[in-house]
């Protein structure tokens, strides 16, 4: 019997001494090209409510539960889950640096704290995703034998969530929003005097269709002893290919019951009031077309849904600011999460 105990004392030593004798830290990374610009990609992994669609544990445990906190995206998001087969744990977004690293600290002051981190390296038109992970098991023996053993595990978990990535990203609009100047802001209903008009897609023709809906609705403000307040607008409705349907508007002030609802046309109402996403285009008017390719793709990326129709407002007036410096406000309405 006691050479037993000895024996088995032996092996147990043997097993610390090994144990301490093998790494501390435990350290993988997989990466995976993408065929989106790293703007898209960023907006999946930057926001832990995208991260959910796309990674390996959603699939492993349908029925856990996520929880999340903190800011919808960026440094400070939280999120917090708990699964019969995941189990359970909280990440927290540590740092976000748009359009090349996330990093993210997992269970932070508890047992079993680990990092993992994102990073993006630009291609043409493309994205090479760097998916990491490290966890220091100091002097946890147990948690060092494990990670010797479950590394090929999390690799492969890991290589299957950038597989997941990878084909929603490439699903999504394919515009690189990486430049555009977005913010997130909320806006007060303004009141309007607008008319509706139906134009052909072309920048002649909006313009021009725009110069006489204006000049209908001044028309209209002095008759009704109404005074302009703000910077034309044109509120998109519809777009069929062959036509583009909008409102042209111009904020007002002044506005009474004796006012006429519609005169000739021109009618009051107000603009939208909420949460929008508003991009500031700086430049000749052609190109705004892609600025609102930009913004739906933004839109889809984040997980947005647009909330009513999109607006312009022309901020600078092009008699007397050059071409190459003025400035338009394009504005998304949006549900807010």
């Amino acid at each position: 019997m006691q050479k037993l105990i000895y024996g088995i004392g032996a092996f147990l030593a043997l097993l610390i001494i090994i144990g301490f004798a093998l790494p501390r830290t435990h350290q993988i990374e997989v990466r995976t090209e993408i065929d989106a610009h790293p703007a898209t990609v960023f907006a999946l992994v930057n926001d832990f409510r995208r991260f959910s669609i796309w990674s390996p544990w959603a699939k492993t445990d349908p029925n856990a539960r996520f929880l999340y906190s903190g800011p919808n995206r960026g440094e400070g998001a939280t999120m917090t889950w708990d699964g019969a087969i995941i189990g359970s744990g909280n990440q927290i977004i540590a740092e976000s640096h748009p359009y090349e690293r996330v990093e993210i600290a997992m269970n932070p002051g508890e047992p079993g704290a680990a990092e993992s981190w994102f990073h993006l390296q630009p291609g043409v038109g493309t994205t090479t995703v760097v998916w990491g992970f490290k966890a220091d098991y100091g002097l946890n023996i147990v948690g060092r034998y494990f990670a010797s053993m479950l590394g090929g595990v999390v690799m492969r978990d890991y290589a299957e969530g950038l597989a997941s990535l990878k084909e929603l990203a490439e699903s999504l609009p394919t515009a690189d929003f990486g430049d555009a100047d977005i913010e997130h802001i909320v806006v007060e209903a303004t009141d309007i005097a607008y008319l509706p008009v139906i134009s052909r897609p072309e920048p002649l023709a909006i313009s021009e269709a725009l110069g006489r809906a204006y000049f209908q609705i001044l028309t209209f403000i002095d008759i009704n002893d109404l005074s302009d307040a703000g910077a034309p607008l044109s509120i998109t409705h519809n777009f069929n290919g062959s036509e583009l349907r909008f409102d042209a508007a111009i904020p007002i002030r002044g506005v009474n019951h004796a006012n006429p609802p519609n005169d000739g046309g021109v009618r009051i109402g107000q603009t939208y009031a909420g949460a929008v996403v508003r991009v500031r285009h700086v430049g000749s008017y052609r190109p705004l077309n892609a600025t609102h390719r930009k913004i739906t793709a933004y839109l889809a990326a984040a997980g947005m849904k647009q909330n009513g129709a999109a607006w312009e407002s022309y901020v600078s007036d092009p008699g007397k600011v050059p071409e190459s410096e003025l400035l338009t406000d394009v504005y998304y309405p949006i549900k807010s999460n």
